[in-house]
C-alpha cells in the first residue's frame, strides 16, 4: 500500500483519535460509579458554594486578557522572524518594524485609556 505525503498524516490522525476514544471507553467501563451528594456537589477550591455562579465581572479583566493575547501573538510572530532575520533582508526588517510600531501605538492607546490600571 503506497501512501502519499498526506496519507501518513491521515493515518496518524485516525490512530490518535482511535487511541483516545479507546482509552475513554476503557476508563468508562472500568470506573466505579457510586454517586453521592458530596461527589455531585460543585467544588470551588475547598469552599462551599454560596449563591449563584452568574455574576458580572469588571471589564478590566477582559481588557487585561485582550492586551495579553495581543502581545502573545506578537511574540508568536516575532520568534520565527528572529530565526529568519538573515534571509528576510531589509524589506523583512522594515515590515517587522512597522508591525511592532502598530503594536506600540495600540499599547500607548491602551495605557492612555487606563486599560492597564488594575485598581
Amino acid at each position: 500500500m503506497v501512501l502519499n505525503d498526506y496519507g501518513y498524516v491521515e493515518v496518524f490522525v485516525i490512530a490518535g483519535i482511535a487511541f483516545v476514544l479507546a482509552a475513554m471507553i476503557f476508563a468508562w467501563i472500568l470506573r466505579p460509579h457510586k454517586p453521592t451528594a458530596g461527589k455531585l456537589a460543585p467544588y470551588e477550591c475547598g469552599e462551599t458554594v454560596r449563591g449563584s455562579g452568574w455574576m458580572q465581572f469588571n471589564v478590566r479583566y477582559y481588557l487585561i486578557a485582550l492586551v495579553f493575547v495581543v502581545f502573545d501573538i506578537e511574540a508568536l510572530f516575532l520568534v520565527p522572524w528572529i530565526y529568519a532575520f538573515k534571509d528576510a533582508g531589509l524589506v523583512g526588517y522594515m515590515e517587522m518594524m512597522a508591525f511592532i510600531a502598530i503594536l506600540f501605538v495600540g499599547l500607548a492607546y491602551a495605557w492612555k485609556k487606563g486599560a492597564l490600571e488594575w485598581l
